[in-house]
């Protein structure tokens, strides 16, 4: 779940905006960013790109407080994260109520080890992260997937997840999250002896309908 508003970072007001001083923001370890929403006005920020950067890897809906001089500590979400050449350039503060729901986009975590891989069958998953709606404080830092008893042919759908109380998930719950499926060779395998029934033993081949 997320951590609920318990981390901080400080950021400092941004007056410049040329390319010039952007690069010299990021070469010495800052990050361009703009704080947006609420109804309120926009504000440039800089912020620490070490300290940021690891908000980045704990999921899109982890809420913590933003510190700008003359605002005063804003709770926020990580809306968007730029990027140039690889490198990340910019990032989008998302200014947030506790008491009004949000939409965000957390991902899927894949649990266990399907039971149909056991016998030659081949997971294949089709979505990475889903779109959810509920109360900053109540957001998920993922949706648990747990695919441990598809048997070869078997689907994990949306409608499989267990989603906390309070939280909309906003996709169809026929949604296919997962399959196991036959392996192709053993596809192949089977059509090849298929045909060699339709054989007759003098070579030619039956005619069928």
């Amino acid at each position: 779940m997320s951590k609920g508003n318990n981390v901080k970072l400080k950021a400092d007001v941004r007056n410049e905006f040329t390319r010039a001083s952007r690069r010299e923001l990021r070469e010495n370890g800052g990050l361009p960013g703009v704080v947006y929403g609420g109804g309120e006005e926009s504000i440039a920020v800089a912020v620490d790109f070490k300290d940021t950067s690891k908000l980045f890897h704990t999921g899109r809906s982890e809420v913590f407080r933003l510190d700008i001089p003359g605002s005063g500590e804003i709770p926020v979400l990580i809306k968007d994260v730029q990027k140039r050449r690889g490198n990340v350039s910019h990032v989008d503060f998302l200014r947030i109520s506790m008491n009004k729901p949000v939409r965000v986009t957390v991902a899927i975590d894949y649990q266990g080890t399907a039971a149909g891989t056991k016998t030659g069958g081949i997971l294949q998953t089709q979505l990475t992260e889903l779109e959810v709606e509920g109360l900053p404080g109540k957001l998920p830092s993922n949706l648990v997937a747990d695919v441990s008893a598809l048997e070869v042919g078997d689907r994990l759908t949306v409608a499989d997840l267990n989603v906390p109380e309070g939280i909309t998930l906003h996709a169809s719950e026929e949604e296919i999250l997962a399959t196991v499926m036959v392996p192709r060779i053993v596809e192949e395998s089977q059509t090849d002896d298929e045909a060699a029934e339709n054989v007759t033993e003098d070579g030619n081949a039956t005619e069928t309908e």
